[in-house]
């Protein structure tokens, strides 16, 4: 090889134009990789260098060797001269001000991180892990360790990443733009973990921009801070092969699931009124699941978001824990400890809207880039909020990416979708003019169409354990059907026309129920279009509309009757099942976000009979197969009585294949009936493995006795029956 020149025999000018140096001192050069850093000329090199504060330079390589001097080229801080170097490669410096002395290793001497396949994946929107280039990532690159960070702004002039390890100051870290895809990019050699940053981002028009959170970001400071915080890889020892594997080869339309749906922040708090951490929850909540016999916990969204009463659903940071529990470490841990003892999670995920705050990702490069331009598609009335631009595919990767993030990373094992009918119609929540149809001229949302359906063939093609819910509270056809069927691909869908009928009438006095029995029936007509998921979710018991103990009617003992009968009717009717925390045990107040459920209730004997109600509907439901194998298909239910308006009498068999069937019926009114005929479906003893009305569920502990016997008279099987008040009884063949 031949040896380099000596610094002397360089005759190179390492200076640049003043129209540069103004460029550089002023944050505004859009390529400083071009100018600073090192750079061949001929045989030899040069190096040039921006550090505010700095009256001398000297260029070291990484392992400390002097290459050169540099002279000063501005005061405030720029300086360049040639190095004596063999090949080109990253530098150091030792930077001197009087006194004090101190190590820069130069930024702009490293080359890029990413590469030409990483631009087209990511540019065609194939890219499906891109949460592992993009946002903020300790590597080691060509010999030293940093962050490699990473964000796509491709109309922004320029774009720095600022942050507690360079005071801030967009100057520093200019990144390397990369044309082909869009990203901007930059290894960051010494800087730590733990350090808080934004991006310093140039609109096209030159005008700088408010702060912007990383879009990538996996950990995000605590409220009221709204910076990023370069995370380290999520590391956790994984104990739950067993549970995957369980849920990986099932069908879970044929599994028992019962959901605990929970807000995390308010569940339960310290006695200071503060919010409980990951590690604190896991060691009350998760033994607390498994007590009460539920399958899955799902959380209100637990993505970060800057604003407490939003419940979550307003998120600035898709990709980070929420700072309110400790460290997504802390999050991890809970999740592992859920599934070591059969308990499934589940994550409010909302991919259909974004708020507005300025460090998130509205305008975040200076124009409509996450969001659609025109507000007739980019704007939520509803939330002041802005909608995701389903039509382009940068967008519809980082939603994708994210669902697959969560599956992967933190092993969940659902993803409920929420305002899904507000990303399928065009014209939702919005009056004619304020919307534009599609090319066909209809109000289909197709762009979102195809997202739906993308992100469900990517999540069950690569995570076969997860399964993804659709809040969709109209008649879309096919929600939970499969793509290649034409449906848009969700495992289940919330049936919040069950939801909205039974809560109506439950409200009404038991007197005119009569009047209304079809609210209950209609149901059963369209129970199998989809498979779905009976709510009875935070929506009911907010905004005014109280607890659901609250608007039973009646009397206390009469609201206790008609509470625990729904439950049991909900528990034996098919679907699968969620309550909203605190209604197990019938709190009175409506949910609050701001403070801990009511669980001092529990030392009443009504309060404790209600939860013991659910305990025992929820191992009911999981030790008999009739009750959940055939939950979404038609061959599992059949209609004893549907049509005793008159008694507001309901009556059922559930049955799968091979198991013996169970009975469910149900008196909603407070009329104590004797000598009830009904029919069953096979002559013998039936068993009553449970009646609402027990005395240990707070009720006036009239039943069969434990039993009731049917006979055939004539074919004609039937059982003389007794039913207590407002109550829901379940029965089962003895043989």
């Amino acid at each position: 090889m031949k040896p380099p020149k000596t610094v002397p025999e360089v005759e190179l000018s390492w200076e640049i134009s003043a129209d540069e140096i103004t460029a550089i001192l002023a944050g505004s050069h859009s390529n400083p990789f071009a100018v600073l850093g090192v750079h061949q000329a001929g045989d030899a090199f040069v190096a040039r260098c921006f550090i505010p504060g700095a009256e001398e330079v000297t260029a070291m390589t990484l392992d400390g060797g002097i290459v050169g001097e540099l002279n000063q080229l501005h005061a405030d801080g720029l300086f360049a001269g040639p190095v004596s170097l063999a090949k080109l490669q990253p530098v150091r410096y030792r930077a001197r001000r009087g006194d004090a002395e101190w190590a820069v290793t130069d930024p702009y001497s490293f080359g890029p991180v990413l590469g030409p396949m990483d631009d087209y994946f990511a540019r065609e929107g194939s890219h499906l892990r891109l949460f592992d280039k993009m946002g903020a990532h300790l590597i080691k690159h060509d010999g030293a360790q940093g962050i490699h960070f990473a964000v796509w702004a491709p109309n922004a002039q320029r774009v720095s990443v600022v942050g507690d390890f360079n005071g801030w100051d967009g100057r520093r870290h200019v990144m390397r733009f990369r044309a082909d895809s869009g990203i901007w990019e930059i290894f960051a050699p010494d800087v730590p973990l733990g350090v808080a940053y934004k991006f310093e981002i140039r609109g096209h028009d030159g005008v700088l921009l408010p702060l912007k959170a990383d879009p990538f970001a996996r950990r995000s400071e605590l409220r009221p801070k709204t910076a990023s915080i370069a995370a380290a890889e999520l590391e956790q020892a994984w104990e739950d092969e067993a549970h995957l594997k369980h849920w990986r080869e099932t069908d879970k339309r044929r599994q028992p699931i019962s959901i605990y749906e929970v807000h995390a922040g308010s569940w339960q708090r310290r006695q200071d009124g503060t919010m409980l951490s990951w590690d604190e929850l896991a060691s009350s909540l998760i033994p607390y699941c498994v007590d009460m016999g539920f399958t899955h916990i799902e959380f209100l969204p637990i993505t970060e978001h800057p604003y407490d009463p939003s419940w979550g659903y307003q998120t600035t940071g898709l990709y980070a824990p929420t700072a309110r529990f400790g460290e997504p470490e802390g999050f991890a841990r809970f999740v592992n400890g859920c599934h070591k003892v059969g308990i499934g999670v589940i994550l409010d995920w909302v991919p259909a809207h974004f708020p507005t705050d300025e460090h998130g990702l509205g305008w975040f490069d200076g124009t409509a880039l996450y969001e659609h331009e025109d507000p007739r598609k980019g704007f939520h009335p509803d939330w002041n909020t802005a909608i995701y631009n389903f039509g382009r595919t940068e967008v519809v990767s980082y939603l994708v990416n994210n669902a697959l993030y969560w599956a992967e990373k933190f092993h969940l094992d659902g993803l409920r979708v929420d305002a899904v009918a507000s990303m399928l119609y065009l014209d939702y929540s919005r009056k004619h003019g304020e919307w534009i149809p599609n090319e066909y001229g209809g109000n289909e949302n197709l762009e979102a169409v195809r997202f739906l359906q993308d992100l469900n063939i990517r999540i069950y093609g690569q995570h076969s354990n997860v399964m993804t819910i659709a809040e969709e509270s109209t008649s879309w056809p096919k929600v939970s059907q499969p793509v290649h069927e034409g449906g848009l691909g969700f495992g289940f869908k919330w049936n919040m026309g069950f939801m909205h009928d039974t809560l109506s009438y439950m409200k009404r006095d038991p007197v005119h129920r009569k009047h209304h029995h079809n609210e209950l029936t209609f149901g059963l007509l369209y129970a199998y279009s989809e498979n779905f998921v009976l709510p009875l979710s935070h929506d009911e018991v907010v905004h005014g509309k109280g607890s659901l103990i609250a608007k039973m009617p009646g009397d206390d003992w009469q609201k206790f009757a008609n509470l625990r009968a729904y439950y049991a009717y909900m528990w034996g009717y098919p679907g699968k099942k969620l309550l909203f925390m605190g209604q197990e045990f019938a709190q009175w107040s409506e949910w609050s976000e701001d403070r801990s459920l009511d669980w001092n209730l529990l030392q009443y004997r009504m309060h404790e009979g209600m939860r013991r109600l659910v305990r025992d509907l929820n191992f009911t439901y999981r030790s008999k197969p009739a009750l959940h194998e055939r939950d979404c298909e038609g061959e599992g239910f059949e209609w004893l009585i549907a049509d005793d308006g008159e008694n507001s009498v309901f009556a059922w068999q559930r049955k799968a294949p091979g198991q013996k069937p169970i009975v469910v019926i149900t008196n909603f009114t407070p009329v104590y009936r004797e000598n009830y005929l009904l029919r069953l479906p096979s002559a013998g003893r039936w068993r009553e493995i449970l009646n609402t009305d027990a005395d240990i569920y707070g009720g006036s502990g009239r039943g069969n006795g434990g039993r009731v016997q049917a006979v055939d008279a004539g074919g004609n099987i039937t059982c003389s029956i007794t039913l207590p008040p407002l109550a829901t009884i379940m029965l089962e063949p003895e043989n």
